[in-house]
């Protein structure tokens, strides 16, 4: 893997820096955060508000900052419409509205699955990109498929449904097993059907999400590097729990952006689970997960309601200095420290894939 050189904006936190910054921070705290743990989680939040509060002015459109999505060089909407939300609207064209709302006010990143609520979440996208929008969008959607036989049957489905050529992102989804890695790479694996879709155009970028443990997302990693594949993007949970408990932002974060992989922050707000520990209000929850070095924040938005809530935070969204960083860890860890709160992680409830193993072929 090669580093990312276009993040020269990015300003540059040495170690001196940080031991001092952790010295001035920490005494008279007994939150459960110790100094390396303080050090490893300000390090990326530092770097993000060095960029953005540097001479470079950031990206924006209807007042939406845009950041630039990893190596790609695409620019994407700070704040992403997730997917499977859309289709717990219960009226099918208030999902169409939410969507087009959404890239009317400056949103272009869409996030959708395959197995979004049995293929409604793709079908109801698919049709709130005619009349123009799809050339608006930044689409990006998942397949289950571990095989290439199946990744590639679900991929043409979903461009299918999404009523389009070309996906800009395609994603393995749930990779939250040790053996997925193996799987997806191993010969009539799902990334031989991916590879393909690319040079035929269907595909332009390749990426893999997943919730379930650090450790897999570094196998993953690893894998595609003994392969000679480097992703585009990584998917995973970046919020105000995560970084106390099995942390990604601790652990693969780093790796992503030294790297040049475009980070994807999702469940700022745990699926709303996080809200339930009063710890954290949702714009709170999205500031946080907007200060890390993400390229996009994928948030749920299943009501007009929900999205101008989004849409609110990434107006209004300011570089999180040191103290705020410490003070918002500060009240979370306590409910943080036994994954009460990230289900995602501890049980099965987000595992669609564990309750429908024939997805994966």
């Amino acid at each position: 893997m090669t580093p990312n050189n276009s993040d020269s904006n990015h300003s540059r936190i040495d170690s001196s820096e940080q031991s001092a910054l952790a010295d001035r921070m920490l005494p008279n705290q007994d939150h459960g955060v110790n100094r390396r743990e303080f050090l490893g989680m300000t390090a990326a939040s530092l770097l993000i508000a060095g960029s953005l509060n540097g001479a470079a002015k950031p990206d924006t459109k209807n007042g939406i900052p845009y950041r630039t999505l990893g190596r790609t060089g695409e620019k994407v909407s700070v704040v992403g419409l997730g997917g499977y939300h859309l289709a717990r609207q219960s009226d099918p064209e208030e999902s169409i509205r939410i969507i087009r709302t959404g890239i009317d006010e400056g949103i272009n990143f869409l996030d959708n699955c395959w197995d979004y609520n049995g293929g409604e979440s793709e079908i109801r996208m698919g049709k709130a990109l005619r009349e123009g929008y799809r050339q608006k969008a930044f689409l990006m959607t998942k397949v289950d498929g571990r095989t290439k036989t199946a990744a590639a049957a679900q991929l043409n489905e979903s461009l299918r449904r999404l009523q389009t050529d070309r996906i800009d992102l395609l994603q393995f989804h749930e990779v939250i097993r040790d053996s997925d890695p193996d799987r997806i790479f191993a010969e009539g694996g799902g990334m031989e059907a991916v590879t393909e879709a690319k040079k035929a155009g269907k595909v332009r970028f390749v990426g893999f999400t997943g919730h379930k443990s650090p450790d897999i997302h570094l196998k993953m990693l690893a894998t595609a590097s003994k392969h000679g594949f480097r992703f585009d993007a990584v998917q995973m949970p970046l919020n105000v729990m995560d970084a106390h408990f099995n942390s990604f932002e601790k652990r693969v974060l780093p790796v992503l952006t030294e790297n040049g992989i475009a980070v994807l922050g999702m469940k700022p707000m745990g699926d709303h689970v996080i809200l339930k520990s009063k710890t954290a209000t949702p714009t709170e929850c999205l500031y946080y997960s907007m200060n890390l070095p993400t390229s996009v924040v994928i948030t749920g938005c299943d009501s007009m309601e929900i999205l101008q809530q989004a849409l609110h935070a990434a107006r209004s969204f300011q570089p999180m200095n040191s103290s705020q960083v410490a003070a918002l860890l500060a009240r979370t860890a306590k409910a943080a420290e036994a994954g009460q709160f990230e289900l995602y992680k501890t049980s099965h409830q987000f595992d669609g894939t564990y309750a429908n193993p024939q997805w994966l072929g």
